[in-house]
């Protein structure tokens, strides 16, 4: 049985890939190529392949000015809704079982697992980062967390897709931390502590280089934060449905074995990177928060 149940698991995970494959060839034709970029990038449809697909409602383009917005919800957006709704229902669920809780015992089950992340995220993240003042970021901290790591693995379920992988949503989540970051280190060290960091703590012959180079590295964090989350998410999934696609390349029998053994070893690799990106991401937000808010403390020092 726990043979069984373990081939039933990885054909939970292969099927769905090769389906998805050999729709492509179908609708492409023979001699056509394999549209690996079709599983990674954003549409209005939700794929359900071999059975079909839906179709997401479209709403009219909003005019602001001379900017067009669409607001009409693609698979992304489908992803960042259940990943939200599932997070909510996890921890109301967690705050349910604290509550019903007559004397304080060690939990057990989910919230065990939900209390050794939220400690590991205060003890090992935000406090030795952060400071005293972390207790103040830490709300931030843990719904990033969280709120990425589903993400994550909701694009590992199949017939799903990665909203992590959409560089519009990791930029936007780097956009948070990048105002966070700016409100942290005008807090604690005043408007003009902050301007004054601008200057690296150089000479005032040294500024007109100094000031343009702090300014560049504002902007170089998100973008570092933005790009990082983002490629190593698409990646693994295009080298996912790349190995996938072999089988049909060589249109031979043989490489199917190679190939399927390959792509699970990827799939076990990308259940890694969707912790290991979610606490990068926490990390090095922390970080940034920790060195806005000190950087004014270490000039004085020197």
């Amino acid at each position: 049985m726990y043979t069984l149940r373990h081939i039933f698991v990885a054909l939970l995970l292969i099927i769905p890939a090769t389906a998805l494959c050999a729709s492509d060839k179908k609708a492409g034709g023979e001699g056509e190529k394999l549209d690996v970029m079709h599983h990674v990038l954003d549409a209005h449809t939700l794929e359900f392949e071999p059975f079909g697909e839906i179709h997401l409602p479209k709403f009219p383009p909003v005019q602001i000015g001379g900017i067009t917005i669409d607001l009409s919800p693609t698979r992304h957006t489908v992803m960042m809704w259940i990943a939200s709704l599932l997070l909510v229902v996890l921890m109301v669920s967690v705050g349910n079982y604290y509550k019903s809780m007559k004397t304080p015992k060690a939990p057990k089950g989910l919230a065990n697992v939900v209390e050794a992340i939220v400690q590991f995220i205060r003890d090992d993240v935000a406090r030795p980062n952060i400071g005293h003042h972390y207790e103040r970021f830490l709300p931030y901290l843990l719904t990033v967390f969280f709120f990425i790591l589903f993400c994550n693995l909701l694009g590992l379920v199949p017939f799903a897709a990665t909203a992590t992988g959409n560089i519009a949503v990791t930029m936007t989540l780097a956009a948070f931390t990048f105002v966070l970051t700016q409100y942290a280190g005008i807090r604690e060290n005043g408007v003009g502590g902050w301007l004054a960091h601008l200057t690296g703590g150089a000479p005032p012959a040294l500024w007109p280089v100094m000031i343009p180079v702090e300014i560049v590295s504002l902007f170089v964090k998100p973008f570092a934060l933005t790009m990082r989350l983002f490629a190593n998410m698409t990646a693994g999934h295009i080298v996912i449905v790349v190995l996938i696609s072999l089988i049909f390349i060589f249109k031979s029998i043989v490489i199917a074995p190679v190939s399927v053994l390959f792509t699970l070893a990827i799939y076990c690799l990308e259940l890694f990177v969707a912790f290991m990106q979610a606490y990068i991401f926490t990390m090095l937000s922390s970080v940034f928060i920790g060195l806005a808010m000190q950087h004014s403390h270490s000039e004085e020092t020197h």
